[in-house]
């Protein structure tokens, strides 16, 4: 055990002489959209480069092979040193990472797994205006035409759709039985014939998400992971990726962002505002709390006594503070506050109140709604009945 406490504590060292002298210093100053992503897929390569972008991948990939630990350490001090989070490459090192190598055959491993080190960019193909959290309602057709796919639909809050090369897309091939049956799941090129991605102007001003129309879009054959009709359960895959390392970073990035608030309250002489020092304990205990609920599910996944629905409750957590703080710094700001020019580029603790609070909201939804995470707390965890259909609007 000492020997693994050793190992962790030289990671720890090593990563934070790495950071103090690479972290870029100017990450928050980004301007525009261009700056931004340059300045993600700079940060991206410098991490692939370092051995520490994807601590998660099996350990023939440079820097891969990493233990959960490892990987909770290697978040922790990304975090403390308030280092950008990896937005452009998220979905690559983990959605399609884990789709690829779950479900993918030799050849599509081999086609795609070095270019997303190299820093080719994935995008998801999921929701749909009309299928937002009922995946299974998918109405996008893909029909076989000898050794293509042909394609035609629409899909929506695709992150950072615009600028990536690749989709993880999900289609339906057949409306005979279950509806979940007919969906096949395909890997397309973003620049095929066909694809147009119009960027969704979000109402802080940035443009996290986009829109993707598929006109005739074809796609080999080659490109389908699993089975035709297989695509469900290869979905499956892709959106259990990620959920505890992601959450486990956004907590400790929030109790790293206190400071701030702490600081916020000095400077507009509120020290001494008993509302207020109460509202800030409230939100200092909230946030603890969240980082100590990711801690247990992390500790949980790595013992293996991981429960359906523990995820969900540590997002709900996670969700609700985010909203707490934000909504404390906008109060905390005044009406200079409600002014400032409100872009922040994917950052949820930026200091910007009213980008921050605007933000918070989208992370109720994101990742799967509150509602969503309560119907599994409460029929997964609790056993509660499933809710009558009668109760839904159709």
């Amino acid at each position: 055990m000492h020997h693994m406490e050793h190992d962790l504590d030289c990671l720890r060292a090593d990563l934070r002489a790495w950071l103090l002298a690479n972290r870029p210093a100017d990450w928050r100053d980004a301007a525009t959209h261009e700056q931004f992503v340059n300045g993600q897929r700079c940060w991206f390569a410098k991490l692939v480069e370092a051995g520490y972008a994807i601590p998660h991948w099996p350990a023939e990939w440079p820097g891969g092979g990493r233990s959960l630990v490892e990987q909770k350490v290697i978040y922790e001090e990304l975090a403390r040193a308030d280092a950008p989070r990896l937005l452009l490459s998220f979905v690559s090192t983990y959605h399609a990472f884990a789709t690829l190598h779950e479900c993918g055959n030799a050849d599509q491993k081999a086609r795609y797994l070095p270019g997303i080190l190299q820093g080719e960019t994935w995008c998801q193909g999921f929701s749909e205006p009309g299928a937002g959290s009922d995946l299974a309602a998918v109405r996008t057709r893909a029909e076989r035409r000898g050794n293509v796919y042909v394609v035609n639909g629409q899909k929506v809050w695709s992150t950072m759709a615009q600028y990536a090369d690749r989709c993880l897309l999900l289609a339906r091939t057949s409306s005979e039985g279950a509806k979940q049956a007919g969906l096949t799941y395909f890997l397309m090129d973003m620049n095929a014939p066909g694809v147009t991605v119009r960027p969704i102007h979000q109402i802080q001003g940035d443009e996290e998400f986009a829109e993707i129309f598929l006109d005739n879009v074809e796609i080999p054959v080659s490109e389908r992971i699993g089975e035709e009709g297989g695509g469900w359960a290869v979905a499956q895959t892709t959106l259990s990726s990620e959920r505890g390392l992601t959450l486990m970073e956004l907590g400790y990035r929030m109790r790293g962002a206190l400071a701030g608030i702490a600081d916020l309250v000095k400077r507009t002489g509120r020290a001494s505002d008993a509302g207020v020092l109460r509202d800030l304990g409230n939100l200092v205990a909230q946030v603890d709390a969240v980082c100590a609920l990711a801690d247990q599910f992390l500790e949980n996944r790595m013992t293996g006594v991981e429960r359906v629905g523990d995820a969900s409750i540590v997002k709900n957590a996670y969700s609700r503070a985010l909203r707490a703080y934000a909504a404390f710094g906008v109060r905390l700001g005044g009406v200079e506050a409600q002014y400032r020019t409100a872009i922040t580029y994917g950052d949820l603790n930026s200091g910007n109140w009213m980008a921050d609070f605007m933000n918070s909201y989208a992370w109720t939804i994101a990742g799967g709604s509150e509602e969503v995470q309560r119907n599994i707390i409460a029929e997964r965890m609790l056993e509660m009945p499933r809710e009558p259909k009668s109760w839904v609007l159709a």
